[in-house]
């Protein structure tokens, strides 16, 4: 047996947001290291090169449509896993949207749309995930936050955004320390700047280089950096790590 064990071998489990960037090279980790994985987004429809790259590592995978605003979706989907799959042991949320906008403009639909998905949908989530790993006495949930999270950006005015990533951390610490006694695991994954879909929006565009500037590594970290820190805070080997931000930012927080 080996002294660490990070296996996810016949594991089942699903992530949200798997359509594209973190959350795909995500699910396509955890195919890879041999779990069975509910890839989620909105659309079913656009899981097709996520599937894709599941097989390509020998995985097994199966497209998911999830509206992560919607409590009844959530329910739905992780059914629809189990049913799949078996039971649930492993999920990762990291569905989510990003934009900017000066918060004396920023309007309350605006706001809310970021909370929403954001911030409530990461609840909903776990909410229909802990419910089945609580059911089987155990599981390992990972939130995807960021660090902005942790930080204030500089020059980007994304109030709305900082705020509900700063909630999920703490909605990550305190489900940790409600669910622990009963099996399941929760952390957070803080990633830095990282070359996903929200880093390539219009409004970010020239502020790209400033952000591999500003980094002490010198970059942008590639979507499979982040994956490998969430494959170890779900494996056996974070056993004893519960209600912990993991900060993946190239040493960004450090200055």
């Amino acid at each position: 047996m080996a002294f660490v064990n990070t296996s996810v071998a016949g594991d089942v489990a699903i992530v949200t947001g798997a359509a594209s960037g973190i959350g795909q090279a995500i699910a396509v980790a955890l195919a890879e290291a041999g779990a069975r994985v509910g890839c989620a987004d909105l659309a079913a429809s656009s899981m097709d090169e996520t599937l894709a790259r599941v097989a390509e590592v020998g995985g097994e995978g199966v497209a998911i449509a999830w509206d992560v605003t919607d409590p009844a979706d959530a329910t739905r989907a992780v059914a629809e896993v189990e049913a799949r799959f078996g039971p649930l042991a492993l999920a990762v949320n990291a569905a989510g949207i990003a934009n900017a906008a000066p918060a004396t403009e920023l309007g309350l639909e605006q706001w809310q749309r970021m909370y929403d998905v954001d911030a409530t949908g990461v609840f909903l989530a776990c909410q229909a995930e802990g419910r089945a790993m609580l059911g089987h006495g155990r599981g390992s949930i990972v939130n995807i936050a960021s660090m902005s999270g942790s930080i204030a950006n500089r020059g980007l005015t994304q109030v709305h955004y900082n705020s509900a990533k700063a909630a999920v951390i703490h909605l990550t610490r305190s489900l940790a320390v409600e669910w622990i006694r009963d099996g399941v695991r929760v952390n957070s994954l803080s990633p830095g700047y990282t070359w996903t879909p929200m880093n390539k929006r219009p409004e970010v565009a020239d502020q790209v280089v400033e952000f591999a500037a500003s980094t002490p590594i010198g970059r942008l970290a590639e979507p499979v950096e982040i994956a490998g820190p969430a494959l170890f805070l779900l494996s056996p080997a974070a056993s004893f790590v519960t209600g912990v931000d993991l900060l993946v930012d190239g040493g960004f927080c450090c200055w």
